[in-house]
């Protein structure tokens, strides 16, 4: 019975008319497009498995790579592996903070000043060391960021490489020809896979890694990352992915980068990267993605290939993720507009663990630049940033 059901549901999951376009079958895809012996094939399902253990492979390199690379740049930067004042030990206060709130309202904060027979200002400056212990400090945040800068600058590096001698790089309608019978390169495959394995290692390392307010968006983001992936793969759209892979990973080594001047205070470099960041970023997500990618996908294979149910689907995707590049444009206009105001990018408060007590732990000569926000941290942009400071205390 239980081998009935599942052999219904995978016959209902991989639904060739779903999947395929018309008159195409799996059977038609089950064989070698190129001669014996020649390595061709074509996608097949059983292939993201393999990006299970490259994930892990992935996490471990990173360890090494913050261990042995990252923290020795930071040391010789200045960056001292120093945390914030730690809160004077008292039960009955941690007790409060572990089970109750981080932040005390008004009320609460009069009763344990009449329990403790401590001043509410001595009460306050209590908690607000004992939301910052809880910080990372700022080597840790460096040791993240250049490990990310290398791997976007590094796949991004791969992708223009490998992208540069695909003809579907020139000529984006030879991403349709002869669909879905084209075949898998070792490159392309490498390329597609080491994608999947980075991005399914930053969802095992996300509960790991520095703890963010923006956690169960960033989750959500890369879990979709994933999917689009992992779709795109099994429906061999691969050489529109590849397109729409580099694309993104053209702006976000530059994120990065300033991320690392920022935490070096090296100001006017981070500056200047982030001003670059926002011209790739605006660039790429408004200009080419809509006008190179969207017009292919909707257009060019719409004219070669016809619409189908899984054709539909991942249209349906990219064009909900143009909307989320144009909300993520308004955002780095408007906090770039405000920086030029005052002159300077502060820092990523994505880094605090606590997010309803934020501007109580800013201390008043903090400068609030391109990620300034409202209190109650609304701002996000393309799951790397985040309204708030980059760096904690200056």
């Amino acid at each position: 019975m239980a081998a009935a059901a599942a052999a219904a549901l995978r016959a209902w999951f991989w639904n060739e008319r779903f999947w395929l376009p018309h008159n195409v079958t799996w059977a038609d895809l089950a064989g070698e497009p190129g001669p014996p012996g020649s390595e061709l094939q074509y996608p097949r399902a059983a292939h993201v498995l393999s990006a299970f253990p490259l994930a892990l492979g992935i996490f471990a390199v990173r360890l090494l790579f913050e261990r042995f690379i990252a923290k020795p740049c930071a040391i010789n930067l200045g960056i001292q592996d120093s945390g914030p004042h730690r809160a004077q030990p008292n039960a009955i206060l941690e007790k409060v903070f572990t089970s109750i709130t981080k932040s005390p309202d008004g009320k609460r904060l009069e009763g344990l000043s009449k329990q403790l027979d401590w001043d509410v200002r001595k009460i306050q400056r209590w908690f607000r060391h004992r939301r910052n212990q809880d910080k990372p400090t700022t080597l840790t945040k460096f040791c993240e960021s250049m490990w990310r800068f290398t791997f976007y600058f590094s796949i991004f590096s791969y992708g223009i490489r490998f992208l540069w001698t695909a003809p579907w790089f020139w000529d984006t309608r030879q991403c349709w020809y002869n669909y879905p019978f084209q075949p898998l390169t070792s490159r392309l495959y490498y390329y597609y896979i080491l994608e999947l394995a980075f991005y399914w290692s930053l969802m095992f390392s996300q509960f790991t890694d520095i703890k963010r307010k923006d956690f169960l968006i960033m989750f959500v983001h890369h879990l979709a990352t994933i999917g689009l992936i992992t779709f795109s793969y099994m429906n061999n759209m691969v050489r529109v992915g590849t397109l729409v892979l580099c694309l993104h990973d053209a702006s976000d080594f530059l994120l990065e980068a300033a991320k690392l001047a920022n935490y070096a205070k090296y100001q006017r470099l981070c500056d200047a990267f982030f001003m670059l960041f926002g011209v790739v970023f605006i660039v790429t997500r408004l200009g080419i993605y809509p006008f190179w990618i969207l017009n292919t996908t909707l257009f060019e294979s719409w004219e070669l290939i016809g619409p189908y149910p899984s054709w539909w689907l991942f249209n349906g995707l990219l064009v909900t993720l143009q909307v989320l590049h144009v909300i993520w444009s308004y955002l780095i206009i408007r906090t770039a507009s405000k920086a030029l105001v005052r002159g300077k990018v502060s820092k990523d408060d994505r880094s605090d663990v606590e997010s309803s007590s934020e501007e109580e732990d800013v201390t008043s000569n903090s400068t609030k630049g391109i990620f300034s926000t409202s209190s109650n941290g609304s701002n996000r942009l393309n799951g790397h940033m985040a309204g708030g400071q980059w760096t904690g205390e200056e």
